[in-house]
């Protein structure tokens, strides 16, 4: 499995070379501001299996809380994946990003209970006030 992606200007363009994990749809207030949407469609993915092919020199980040960080494109301002110093071998991937289509499909909506109050969520996926189970 092989998965192409880019930035909404193309200075970025990534590969991935293998599963999306746990794609999910994040309602916290940090998603939602992150992506200026009521949510954030994130998936995990192994370090190993993440590519940049070009614009590694127009990436950015913003170091949100310590450790954590979210990476965007410098010249669109498209957020490309968050990293996460206490778990290096993987990154959440935004999904919106990805021009492939998406074999792996979301399993919850996570921090329901956060979600902007405009918003509805009408859908057979589970809901849940923090992360998924299992996680």
């Amino acid at each position: 499995m092989s998965y192409q992606g880019s930035c909404l200007c193309g200075a970025v363009e990534l590969e991935i070379k293998g599963p999306i994990d746990s794609l999910i749809h994040c309602h916290c207030s940090l998603c939602r501001k992150s992506t200026g949407t009521a949510y954030a469609t994130n998936g995990f993915v192994n370090t190993a299996d993440f590519k940049l092919i070009k614009g590694d020199d127009n990436l950015s980040s913003f170091g949100f809380k310590p450790g954590r960080e979210r990476h965007f494109c410098k010249t669109c301002g498209s957020p490309v994946y968050s990293s996460n110093a206490d778990d290096p071998s993987r990154i959440r991937i935004r999904a919106g990003l990805i021009d492939s289509n998406i074999t792996e499909r979301p399993v919850a909506h996570i921090f329901a209970s956060s979600k902007a109050n405009w918003d509805e969520i009408e859908s057979s996926t589970p809901s849940f006030d923090a992360h998924e189970p299992g996680r």
